[in-house]
């Protein structure tokens, strides 16, 4: 597939990682990474904001490369970013306040990193370990921010909408959503019950309108304790929960790929927490991806549960969307039990879909089009 220079709309994954000082933060940012940040055992040891781009695992792509014989393998990413360490009063300029909350706001998610394990070398910020507190702190101070934002916003919209420049429905919603703060709620956990319409508050970009991820820092007597951890999650349903060893996953990141699933194995899991959580992020925004593949690459691409064909093409390069004909799919389960696209042809797996086609994930794709 040919692809001329020229415009392309890539959906990018973003989770802000956020959490106390002292939780793992740190440790399992360089572990998602690879890369060496500061992992210090004090508050601030994280200063600017650190970004980190990881693959999101998908063994399809190897399948795929060994079928098409492809030089490369190129799957989806998602993009970590590490937050300074939140403390009581950050929403008023604690610590450093505002700077982590204009960090946060960018991302499309936030991951919080909760500490559930013991170590008393360690220090914890509160003196103790207890995650029901740690998370309070945290949203407490998403709340406050987010209360600060709509002060300031509600009265100049109020002054528009007198002189019938503003949006009046904007105005009731900005209002419906205070209320909730109020209360002490994030609005997401409050988004059904409240009847909020995150469409008309969007220009306001409030962190607790993201969805949450809840990444439990914990050591053996947690993983090792389908209890506690039950007792972990039902504390933040419906929000999704992952489980994991910082220390372990950093360990990980340093052994080859057989040498990790034996240490994996060792400690009881069949999946590293780090996969874990770029699926969680994945399927928590309602992202999947499709696949192409040649002799040159199979490639992962990322698009929105529910998109069609033209705006999956669109994904590769704005050409593909506007000059879409159809689309040649086949099924990657398809495809696999076939060996090879001429016997998946054969076989009659591999269907020509036209404009209305809504993506599966999983979908191996090639797009005719015609600018």
């Amino acid at each position: 597939m040919h692809i001329k220079e020229g415009k392309v709309k890539p959906v990018a994954l973003t989770i802000g990682i956020v959490g106390l000082p002292n939780v793992g933060k740190s440790t399992l940012f360089n572990a998602l990474t690879k890369n060496t940040v500061l992992a210090a055992n004090y508050p601030f040891a994280t200063i600017e904001p650190n970004i980190g781009v990881v693959n999101l695992p998908d063994s399809r792509l190897n399948r795929l490369a060994e079928i098409f014989s492809s030089e490369r393998i190129l799957p989806a990413t998602v993009s970590f970013v590490d937050i300074a360490g939140i403390v009581r009063g950050a929403s008023e300029g604690e610590g450093l306040g505002n700077q982590f909350l204009a960090n946060i706001r960018d991302a499309q998610a936030i991951a919080q990193v909760v500490r559930v394990f013991d170590d008393p070398d360690v220090i914890h910020v509160d003196g103790k370990v207890d995650p029901v507190s740690d998370m309070e702190t945290i949203n407490t101070e998403l709340v406050l921010a987010d209360m600060q934002t709509l002060e300031n916003a509600i009265p100049r919209l109020e002054k528009a909408v007198k002189i019938k420049k503003g949006n009046a429905a904007a105005l009731e919603e900005y209002k419906k959503a205070q209320k909730v703060l109020e209360e002490g709620h994030t609005l997401i956990s409050q988004q059904k019950e409240a009847g909020l319409d995150f469409s008309l508050l969007k220009e306001l970009n409030l962190l607790t309108t993201k969805p949450f991820i809840y990444v439990f820092n914990a050591d053996e007597g947690v993983l090792g304790s389908e209890e506690k951890q039950q007792e972990l999650r039902n504390l933040v349903a419906p929000a999704e929960a992952v489980f994991l060893d910082a220390k372990l996953e950093a360990d990980l990141v340093e052994l080859s790929d057989e040498e990790a699933a034996e240490m994996l194995e060792m400690s009881g899991q069949d999946e590293s927490g780090l996969d874990q959580l770029a699926r969680v992020g994945f399927s928590t925004l309602g992202l999947q991806t499709y696949l192409t593949a040649g002799p040159k690459e199979s490639r992962a691409w990322t698009i929105n549960q529910g998109d069609t064909a033209p705006q999956a093409a669109g994904v590769i390069h704005t050409d593909f969307e506007r000059g879409f004909i159809k689309a040649e799919v086949v099924s990657f389960e398809d495809l696999d039990a076939a060996g090879s696209m001429a016997e998946a042809k054969s076989r009659g797996k591999v269907r020509m879909e036209g404009k209305d086609y809504v993506m599966h994930d999983g979908d191996v794709v090639e797009f005719r089009f015609n600018v």
